[in-house]
């Protein structure tokens, strides 16, 4: 199997602090302005050109308290800015209900030609949930996967074109439909990522694709490769008996150097800041994809995790769009042509 390969659109929470990030958070949270936002176009500047490197899926995260542009609206951004690459818009069920999720992602596929796809996100921020979802959190976690169940059926249903009368312990319907139909056909895509056994039976049963949960506090391949391997034959065991068949992702961040000692030493680097960074910390986690390394080794790593199931890697670098573009000139090739090298033939 050849992966593809996705990169994350650059927003405050989602990248490790640089300097022109650094500049739209500044804009951002100051009142007035002129000229182009400096969030807006340093997203839209790196996910078209991740679109011509040859990426083929971008994820928006949503952080709802924070400076961040909000996911759908710069989905739509997006979505009128490229041609070809996936938009993942990522969604936390409470903040906002299946229904509305429905009409917008009907929206959003329309708009973009058929590319959406939702990521769902259960959330974790409690103050974040208790100002913008009225206390969504659910301290009982058991009730927090019996909503997101919920909130599946009632969005499949709807983007299936279906009447819908449901009288759920979170969501209530009646008579409701869904006149605005998605573009693709039966539904978009839905991503979801859970590490709690009753979420992945959700996941199993009602999404199409997995992110892979990666172990937390190492990047040594030699025990990040067991694990996924152990978490990927779970998930399908899970989706057999439900007779369905997921597909895989993971999320990682990429370290590439000319010698293996000194990503090596990078990756160490930023583990200590994010032991203290919490922006900085999310980009720490997700070493746990193991992609540390020279090129040849990310190569080597790459083709290793599509022998194991993984179809969609989803990347972040730092600099954003430097280590973006040593990636797509060092690693991509190996795998799938890119756009510059079809143009160049």
């Amino acid at each position: 199997m050849t992966p593809r390969f996705g990169v994350w659109t650059p927003l405050p929470h989602t990248i490790r602090p640089e300097p022109r990030m650094g500049r739209a958070i500044a804009a951002a949270t100051t009142p007035g302005g002129e000229g182009a936002d400096p969030a807006t176009a340093m997203a839209l500047d790196i996910v078209c050109r991740a679109e011509q490197l040859g990426f083929a899926a971008t994820l928006i995260a949503e952080r709802w308290l924070g400076p961040d542009l909000s996911a759908w609206l710069l989905s739509a951004a997006i979505a009128a800015r490229t041609s070809r690459i996936e938009i993942l818009t990522a969604i936390h069920p409470g903040v906002i209900d299946p229904a509305q999720t429905a009409k917008l992602g009907a929206s959003l596929d329309r708009i973009s030609n058929g590319r959406f796809s939702v990521n769902l996100v259960t959330g974790w921020f409690e103050r974040e949930l208790a100002m913008f979802g009225q206390g969504a959190l659910l301290d009982d976690r058991a009730a927090r996967y019996r909503r997101m169940q919920e909130f599946l059926l009632v969005l499949t249903a709807l983007w299936s074109g279906e009447r819908v009368n449901f009288a759920g312990e979170f969501y209530q319907l009646a008579d409701t439909t869904l006149p605005l139909r998605p573009r693709q056909v039966p539904r978009p895509p839905i991503y979801a990522a859970s590490r709690d056994p009753a979420g992945r039976d959700i996941v199993a049963a009602h999404a199409d694709a997995w992110f892979v949960q990666t172990p937390t506090g190492t990047w040594d391949y030699a025990l990040i490769r067991p694990a996924m391997a152990a978490a990927i034959a779970d998930m399908s065991a899970r989706a057999d008996r439900a007779g369905r068949r997921l597909t895989y992702a993971i999320s990682g961040h990429v370290i590439c150097a000319d010698t293996q000692a000194s990503a090596e030493a990078a990756a160490g680097e930023l583990a200590a800041i994010g032991a203290t960074d919490p922006i900085s910390a999310v980009a720490a986690r997700a070493l746990g994809a193991g992609l540390v390394g020279t090129p040849a080794m990310l190569i080597e790593r790459i083709a290793d995790l599509a022998d194991l199931g993984i179809e969609l890697l989803m990347l972040h670098f730092h600099p954003m769009e430097h280590g973006m573009e040593a990636f797509a000139a060092g690693v991509m090739p190996h795998f799938v042509p890119t756009t510059l090298q079809k143009a160049h033939a």
